[in-house]
């Protein structure tokens, strides 16, 4: 017995995206839900107070709640004091009267860790060096790999 791999061709997103076929309802209805959380986001947002707002982020919705997220534990505190305002303000728009609650998640945004610059320095002895061993070198990649590493030199002071 043999198994084939099938081969899908890549179809246009028109077509994905019309709700035609298997696959292009799959894709819609999480268009759709992903629009549905960029509204409500924008909606909450727009009715927060400025100290708020960069700190909230709708996460998702499923079984009728809809997840808040912020980076800090005193968000979280005052999100839930607030829930039963913050839900009137989504059930303000229609795709979200069905909201039966609020999950919240605190998510620490970390910041992204730039490595250490650690620059190094070749001193012209070690130049010649390798010059040296490049000249000495009849294997023609390793001569270019040396020579080009011996490049690297600091410039010499006059002072050697």
């Amino acid at each position: 017995m043999s198994i084939k791999a099938k081969r899908f061709r890549a179809q246009p997103t028109t077509t994905l995206l019309d709700g035609n076929g298997r696959r292009g309802s799959e894709l819609n209805g999480l268009m759709r839900v992903a629009n549905v959380i960029g509204r409500a986001q924008e909606h909450l947002r727009s009715h927060l107070p400025e100290e708020v707002r960069g700190h909230l982020f709708v996460g998702g919705y499923r079984q009728g709640k809809l997840t808040l997220i912020t980076d800090r534990a005193v968000w979280l505190t005052w999100l839930r004091y607030e829930q039963a305002r913050l839900l009137e303000l989504l059930r303000q728009l229609p795709e979200l009267e069905a909201v039966t609650g609020l999950t919240f998640k605190v998510r620490p945004i970390v910041p992204p860790r730039v490595p250490i610059s650690q620059p190094r320095a070749l001193s012209s002895q070690a130049a010649d060096e390798l010059s040296s061993c490049a000249r000495d070198t009849d294997n023609p990649r390793l001569k270019r790999a040396l020579e080009r590493l011996a490049a690297h030199a600091e410039p010499s002071t006059g002072a050697d």
